[in-house]
C-alpha cells in the first residue's frame, strides 16, 4: 500500500472521527485534512502548495451566479412559513381531505408535496405537519408508527420536487464534473447542463415518489384496523376559504417553476420573483390595505411581464445606450410603481415581526450551507493533493460492469455516507470526486444528478443523524418513543429506494421533459 493512500484513509477516518465525536461539520470537514496536510509534509508527502488555490476556491464560490439562488431560494420558504401562509395551506386542505384515515393521511402527502414545491425547508415543514396533522392522524385511528413514519418522509419531498436546494447544488457540481470529464474525453464544447435541466428532471421523479407514498397509505390503511372519524361542522372549510388559501401560493410555484422550465428566467432570476412573490403573499395575507396593496401589485408585476414578454414596450436598451422614447418613460414609471408597492409591503412585514426573524435565519442557513461548501473545497485539494482522485479513478475503472458498475456502487456509498453526514457534505465531496470518472461515459448527467437527489433524500431518513428524525422528535409526544420513530421510516426509506431502482431503470423518467423543453 502507497504512502499516499495510508494518508487518504488516515484522513478519512479523521474526518469521521470528528463528526461523530460533535465538532461542528465546518470545522471537521476542512480542519482534519489542513492537519492530516501539514502532518504529511512533515514527512515529504504533501505538497503545500495545493493550499494556494484555497483563496481561488473561496472567490469562486463566492462569485458563482448560480448559487445567489440558494440564499433566495431559503428566503422565499421561510418568508411563507413565518407568515403562517404554508400553515393555513394545509389546515384548508386537510379540513377539505380529512375525515377518513385514508383520506386525512392522502391530505398529508398532498399538503406536503405543495409545501414542498414552494418553501421546500425541511424542518418547518415537519414541524408543521407533526404540530397540526399528527393528532389528527391520530384521532382519526391511524397507529403512531404510521402517522410518525408518514409525516418524516412528506417533508422530505421538498429535497426531490422542484424548486430545490439540493438541485440547485446538484447544479453546480454535476455542471463542472460533467465539463471536466467531457474535456478529458477530448470534447471541448459540452452541451451545458443547467439547474433547469435538473428541475425538470426531477420533476417526474419527484411526483412518482408522491405516488409511491399514496399508494402505501391506500394499501396500508385499507387493511389496518380501525374506524373512521366523521368530520365535524367546525373541521370543514368552504370552497373559497380554500381557494383564497392556497391559490396564492399555487401561483407562486407556477411563477417561479414555470419561469425556469419555460425559459423565460434562471434560476437566480426566478428565486428573486419568487421572494417578492412570498412578500406579497405575506403582507397580503395580513389583511385590511395591504390585502389591496399586494393584489394591486401582483398585477401590476405580472402585466409588466406579460408585456415585456410580448414585445408590446419596454427599455429601449440598443447600441450600448438607453433609448428615452414614450414607451421607455412609461415602462420606468410602472417598474418603479411596482417597487414601491413592494417595498410598501415588506415595511409592513418588518413592523409585523415577519421579515427580520426570515431575515436572521437565511442568513444563518445560508452561511451553514457556504461554509460546508468551501470546506468541503479545502478537503477536495487536499485529497487531490494525495492523488486520490487517479486512485478512485483506478478503483472504478477495475469494476465489472464498466460506468454503470461505477454507478452501482457510487449510488451505495451515497447510501451509506447519509447515515453519517449532511447532504451539502456529500454533494461536495462526492461528485467532484466520482462525476468527473462516471461522466465520461454515456450516462446522462442529468440522470446522474436526479439519481443521486432520490439517494439523497434518504440521508433526512437514515438513522442516527436523519434530520427529519430530530425535527420530528422535537414535536412528537413523549408516548412516541425514539425506537418507534426509528422503525416508522423503513417503509418509507423502501419505498425511496424502490422510486430509485424505478429511475435508473427507466431513465426516461429523468431525461424525457428535460430533453423536449430544452
Amino acid at each position: 500500500m502507497s504512502a499516499d493512500i495510508l494518508w487518504l484513509v488516515l484522513m478519512a477516518l479523521a474526518v469521521f472521527a470528528c463528526i461523530l465525536t460533535g465538532v461542528p461539520v465546518l470545522l471537521a470537514i476542512a480542519g482534519a485534512p489542513t492537519l492530516i496536510a501539514l502532518l504529511a509534509a512533515c514527512f515529504g508527502d504533501f505538497d503545500l502548495v495545493f493550499f494556494q488555490a484555497v483563496p481561488q476556491r473561496v472567490f469562486g464560490v463566492m462569485t458563482n451566479p448560480l448559487l445567489l439562488a440558494v440564499p433566495l431560494f431559503v428566503l422565499m420558504g421561510l418568508l411563507l412559513e413565518k407568515s403562517r401562509q404554508a400553515e393555513l395551506m394545509l389546515k384548508s386542505l386537510t379540513a377539505v381531505l380529512g375525515g377518513q384515515r385514508s383520506a386525512l393521511a392522502l391530505s398529508v402527502v398532498l399538503v406536503s408535496a405543495l409545501i414542498a414545491a414552494s418553501t421546500g425547508i425541511i424542518g418547518a415543514t415537519i414541524v408543521m405537519l407533526g404540530t397540526i396533522t399528527l393528532p389528527a392522524l391520530l384521532s382519526a385511528g391511524v397507529d403512531r408508527k404510521m402517522s410518525s413514519g408518514l409525516i418524516c418522509a412528506s417533508g422530505t419531498l421538498g429535497q426531490i420536487i422542484p424548486p430545490s436546494i439540493v438541485l440547485i447544488l446538484l447544479g453546480d457540481q454535476v455542471s463542472n464534473a460533467y465539463f471536466e470529464a467531457q474535456q478529458e474525453a477530448g470534447n471541448f464544447a459540452p452541451d451545458p447542463v443547467t439547474v433547469g435541466d435538473l428541475f425538470a428532471g426531477a420533476l417526474f421523479p419527484g411526483l412518482l415518489l408522491v405516488a409511491l407514498y399514496a399508494v402505501y397509505v391506500l394499501v396500508r390503511l385499507r387493511s389496518a384496523p380501525g374506524e373512521d372519524r366523521p368530520q365535524s361542522q367546525e373541521d370543514r372549510v368552504t370552497a373559497l376559504d380554500l381557494l383564497k388559501n392556497i391559490a396564492p401560493t399555487l401561483g407562486l410555484i407556477v411563477a417561479v417553476l414555470g419561469s425556469i422550465l419555460v425559459g423565460i428566467a434562471t434560476p437566480t432570476e426566478a428565486a428573486g420573483v419568487g421572494v417578492a412573490g412570498a412578500i406579497l403573499i405575506a403582507a397580503g395575507g395580513q389583511g385590511g390595505p395591504m390585502a389591496r396593496t399586494a393584489m394591486i401589485c401582483t398585477v401590476l408585476m405580472a402585466g409588466l411581464l406579460i408585456l415585456r414578454q410580448s414585445g408590446l414596450f419596454g427599455v429601449d436598451f440598443s447600441g450600448g445606450r438607453i433609448y428615452w422614447t414614450g414607451m421607455t418613460l412609461l415602462s420606468v414609471a410602472l417598474t418603479a410603481a411596482a417597487l414601491a408597492l413592494l417595498l410598501a409591503s415588506a415595511s409592513t412585514l418588518l413592523r409585523s415581526g415577519v421579515l427580520l426573524p426570515a431575515l436572521k435565519e437565511t442568513v444563518t442557513i445560508t452561511g451553514m450551507i457556504f461554509g460546508i461548501v468551501i470546506a468541503a473545497g479545502i478537503l477536495s485539494l487536499v485529497f487531490r493533493g494525495f492523488n486520490g482522485d487517479e486512485h478512485v479513478a483506478e478503483l472504478l475503472r477495475s469494476l465489472p460492469g464498466g460506468a454503470y458498475g461505477m454507478l452501482i456502487l457510487t449510488m451505495l456509498v451515497i447510501f451509506l455516507l447519509g447515515f453519517i453526514l449532511e447532504f451539502v457534505e456529500i454533494i461536495f465531496i462526492v461528485v467532484p470526486i466520482v462525476g468527473p470518472i462516471i461522466l465520461q461515459s454515456d450516462i446522462s448527467p442529468v440522470w446522474f444528478a436526479v439519481l443521486i437527489a432520490l439517494n439523497l433524500q434518504t440521508s433526512f431518513l437514515t438513522p442516527p443523524f436523519g434530520f427529519a428524525l430530530f425535527y420530528f422528535r422535537s414535536v412528537a409526544p413523549a408516548d412516541i418513543r425514539t425506537t418507534e420513530i426509528y422503525v416508522s421510516v423503513i417503509p418509507f426509506v423502501a419505498i425511496q429506494v424502490l422510486a430509485l431502482a424505478l429511475v435508473a431503470l427507466f431513465p426516461a423518467l429523468a431525461t424525457w421533459l428535460p430533453g423536449t423543453l430544452f
